[in-house]
């Protein structure tokens, strides 16, 4: 009897326990330019079952270029209502972080992604396929490269413009992952944004095979980091009780009040801590591109089309750094210690390799892309200097290289020969004899990257390295100039390649582009030549952006 008496009252409570369950508070104001995108994002996919095929690229170039600018226009109003300062706070029940950091970040992932979408709509760089213009993605994703389907789809000039909406999908998970404030968002924006990169990795219209294959080593190995970051946030939740970055941060120094009875057993338990946070770590070192989690990089921006690996080689470092300062800063300065050494390790080899190999690379995007795992470790030396110094020059070196990382792409979608971009560097010989206005604009950025002064390269490895030298870690300095004096060898040998070889007479022709594309690289230049000459307001504007809410 007493039995039936519990059970009953077992039923009971349960029965009332909804009552008690609090109604969800989301700052809706607050969260406006990650509503707008994904909004977007989900009209773009409305747009391609809808209209007819002949509307369809006009429609989704214009949502994307109007919801990017809106988007930014709120994260400026956000800035501009004292958000990024005195007014930051956490929003959506502690998932989100409202602070400068994810203001200053999610500003340039827009501007980046409204420019990687004008590389995404240029029509004129491929001859026109049976009377129609073609962009650089294939005609039926569906189709089997070279089968009939494919073929009659070329035929019909079909275009892929489900790029757009796939495009807001990726950007939408971006601006939540430097901002996420507990660990279970982190993984959800990951993902948010990985799923619709490997899609857009498949797409290319030329290469195909080569195309398919980049993505499904970027899946493939996506997956694996994906793997490592949700065990790592299981072993940190059985660590802290809890998956908020404040909450961990919490138990971590010793200054928690309320113990969970069902996890005091774990607890406090450092092996969780040291394992867990090491997990979490690897995770986000995967994306930004770090040695010894590199291996996907050179072959996915070989084989991705030239527009997404330029949108995926700028937006993802933001995204990722930003993920990463407010992992290393919010959740774990007081492993500071543990940390800081690891982190050391993983900058030198990543400086020294991406450099190092870079110099063997014959294909233009392959050098790209060692050079984007040396900048991988130039930033992490700002990470590594664990001040306030160090995130406000990690912010500044991200939007300087985005820029030009973005611009540099565009301008290799324009050097073509029968086969589509020619990317081998022998056909780059004498380039600048043949079009002196690529050759020199492609310069420019290649200086950036090289970190010549009065380019944005410079302003950006400059503040980093100050901040690395005045946070102790002088000797990651010196390894960081002896990494830029050889990043700079290959740099410059594409220049003197470009203008004091001479042409071949069965070289590439360089395409004339639509204003798209022109416009990219206008705004990769002008931006990249600002950040030099006059970089002061931009470097205190991060520095503003720089504190971190907790």
């Amino acid at each position: 009897m007493a039995d039936a008496v519990t059970v009953h009252s077992l039923w009971t409570t349960a029965a009332e326990a909804p009552a008690k369950i609090p109604s969800p508070h989301i700052e809706y104001g607050q969260l406006t330019p990650t509503l707008i995108v994904l909004g977007a994002a989900i009209v773009g996919v409305l747009l391609e079952g809808f209209l007819p095929r002949r509307s369809r690229y006009y429609a989704q170039l214009l949502l994307s270029v109007v919801s990017l600018a809106a988007a930014f226009a709120a994260v400026v109003g956000l800035a501009a209502g004292g958000y990024g300062g005195g007014k930051s706070q956490i929003a959506a029940m502690g998932a989100i972080a409202v602070d400068g950091p994810a203001l200053f970040l999610q500003g340039t992932i827009l501007l980046v992604s409204l420019v990687a979408v004008f590389t995404f709509a240029e029509r004129r760089l491929d001859p026109k396929a049976h009377g129609k213009r073609v962009d650089s993605f294939v005609a039926q994703a569906g189709a089997v490269p070279g089968g009939t389907a494919e073929q009659t789809a070329v035929k019909a000039g079909f275009t892929t413009t489900e790029v757009f909406p796939i495009l807001l999908f990726a950007v939408g998970g971006m601006l939540i992952f430097p901002a996420a404030n507990d660990l279970l968002t982190l993984f959800i924006a990951l993902e948010v944004f990985s799923l619709p990169l490997y899609v857009l990795c498949a797409l290319a219209r030329r290469q195909r095979l080569l195309s398919q294959e980049s993505a499904v080593k970027y899946f493939l190995l996506g997956a694996f980091s994906s793997a490592f970051l949700l065990f790592g946030i299981a072993l940190l939740y059985g660590y802290a009780g809890t998956v908020t970055y404040s909450g961990i941060a919490d138990v971590v120094d010793g200054s928690v009040r309320q113990v969970d009875p069902a996890l005091a057993g774990t607890m406090g338990n450092d092996a969780l801590l040291l394992i867990g946070g090491a997990m979490v770590l690897m995770g986000l070192l995967f994306k930004v591109g770090a040695v010894p989690f590199h291996m996907w990089t050179p072959d996915v921006y070989q084989g991705a089309p030239t527009p997404v690996t330029g949108f995926m080689a700028a937006a993802t470092k933001v995204a990722a750094f930003g993920a990463l300062l407010r992992l290393l800063y919010v959740v774990l300065p007081g492993l500071r210690w543990d940390w800081r050494p690891v982190l050391w390790g993983v900058a030198i080899l990543t400086m020294l390799i991406g450099a190092i190999v870079a110099v063997t690379q014959t294909d233009v995007k392959r050098l790209l892309a060692y050079s984007s795992i040396a900048h991988a470790g130039f930033i992490l030396a700002g990470v590594i200097a664990a001040t306030p110094d160090g995130i406000s020059s990690v912010l500044f070196y991200l939007a300087a290289y985005s820029f030009v990382t973005i611009g540099a792409f565009a301008v290799v979608t324009l050097v073509r020969d029968a086969g589509g971009e020619a990317t081998h560097l022998s056909k780059w010989a004498g380039l600048g004899r043949r079009s002196p206005l690529v050759a020199a604009v492609f310069a420019i950025f290649l200086l950036a990257f090289a970190g010549i002064p009065l380019t944005s390269g410079f302003s950006g490895k400059f503040a980093v390295f100050k901040a690395a030298a005045e946070g102790g870690a002088g000797a990651l300095v010196i390894v960081g100039v002896i990494s830029s004096a050889i990043a700079a060898f290959f740099y410059i040998r594409v220049i003197v390649l470009m203008f004091f070889s001479e042409p071949k007479p069965e070289g590439p022709t360089v395409a004339v582009p639509s204003p798209l594309t022109i416009t990219a690289i206008g705004v990769g230049v002008a931006v990249t030549v600002v950040l030099g000459v006059a970089p002061q307001y931009f470097l205190d504007l991060a520095g503003q952006a720089g504190v971190f809410v907790r």
